[in-house]
């Protein structure tokens, strides 16, 4: 890889997930539905639409550049799936419901003891990027409460995952820094965890329905945040994690909604997270008012003032109207830009175009000149 420019945290980032383009979803097609691609060819067609949004990337002037998620379906059942003690199934009724559409109907499981396989694919994906960008590869992945939300108690074939809570996020939190090792190893220094059930459990509703199976909302937030912490809390120094938080993003539509209060205090301060993205694109973000808890120092907020559900194009001088809202919360200084969410979070992607995808990323670099003088 050659010498980055400058290393992160940057004033202008990305959450990861980009438009598929339509090589992708042709050749995605042909290999999983049609089967009549093979795994090579898959390969070779998704190197060099990644070559390209890589390009893409460097162009508009981001100092960290992913994959797109172009080798992905979703932002996290990929990963998860991966794993081992972990499967993805079909299930008929099985997907997730979003305000007016449903995903597809995949389903994590646990099938066994869970663990981070040396060879996870995502690792080699990672290894891709770092070898073909000028400037600071990134990858992200979810979060390890992603596990633990998404998989209901009947789809855990571990006795002792079932009947001893401590075990299980144990084992998760295992899996993760194990999981965080092998990234460095393969030359990591910048990991993103997508992390959004943070977000989700601070919706009234989904407090609620956690509370109708037997979970106190409030200690399953400050658990989440000790598993995030005790998984990256050995990481060396050079490498910074970053968090993503968000309520939803399915063809432009969302799951939750709700202002940050009640997590806050335990995603700035108890997590040992570097660098957070937060969703804040919309009234269901609520207010700035919880970065006043973002501790004083290197941490950094980076609030998702411009959307990747709509096209319609932010206006700089509003944007700027917000970071002088939020500066009084937080000090400017420990803030950038960033988008509120991945373009496609799964690889059906939202309801924009390329040209609204690359205008938003140029939006992006503009807002951090604009403000700090440089990206």
């Amino acid at each position: 890889m050659a010498a980055t420019l400058s290393k992160p945290p940057y004033r202008a980032d990305i959450v990861g997930s980009f438009l598929r383009p339509d090589t992708i979803k042709a050749a995605r097609k042909a290999r999983f539905e049609d089967k009549r691609l093979s795994a090579e060819d898959l390969k070779q067609i998704e190197d060099e639409a990644i070559l390209e949004v890589i390009r893409m990337q460097e162009q508009a002037g981001l100092k960290a550049v992913t994959d797109g998620e172009f080798r992905r379906a979703w932002w996290h059942f990929d990963f998860m799936g991966m794993l081992d003690g972990l499967d993805i199934v079909q299930r008929e009724g099985g997907g997730i419901q979003f305000h007016g559409v449903a995903t597809r109907a995949d389903v994590p499981v646990i099938t066994g003891p869970l663990s981070f396989p040396p060879d996870h694919p995502m690792l080699e994906h990672f290894r891709f990027v770092a070898a073909h960008t000028k400037v600071t590869p990134k990858i992200s992945i979810p979060g390890p409460s992603a596990i633990h939300f998404r998989i209901a108690e009947s789809d855990i074939a571990v006795p002792e995952y079932k009947h001893d809570a401590e075990a299980y996020f144990e084992a998760i939190t295992q899996t993760y820094k194990a999981a965080v090792a092998a990234f460095y190893a393969a030359g990591c220094r910048y990991l993103q965890m997508d992390d959004i059930f943070f977000a989700y459990l601070c919706d009234p509703k989904i407090r609620e329905q956690r509370r109708a199976r037997g979970e106190d909302p409030d200690w399953l937030i400050g658990r989440y945040a000790r598993m995030m912490h005790d998984a990256i809390v050995d990481r060396p120094d050079d490498m910074l994690i970053g968090m993503h938080m968000c309520r939803g993003n399915f063809k432009s539509t969302w799951v939750a909604e709700g202002a940050y209060d009640p997590a806050a205090d335990a995603v700035f301060n108890q997590t040992d997270v570097d660098i957070y993205f937060m969703e804040y694109d919309t009234d269901r973000a609520g207010g700035l008012e919880p970065l006043r808890l973002l501790p004083k120092g290197h941490k950094r907020v980076l609030p998702g003032f411009i959307t990747t559900k709509t096209a319609e194009l932010e206006d700089i001088d509003d944007l700027r109207r917000k970071f002088e809202a939020a500066s009084k919360f937080v000090s400017l200084d420990q803030l950038g830009i960033a988008p509120q969410c991945g373009f496609a979070s799964t690889e059906e992607g939202n309801a924009i175009t390329m040209d609204d995808q690359r205008r938003k990323l140029d939006l992006v670099v503009k807002t951090a000149e604009t403000i700090w003088g440089g990206v």
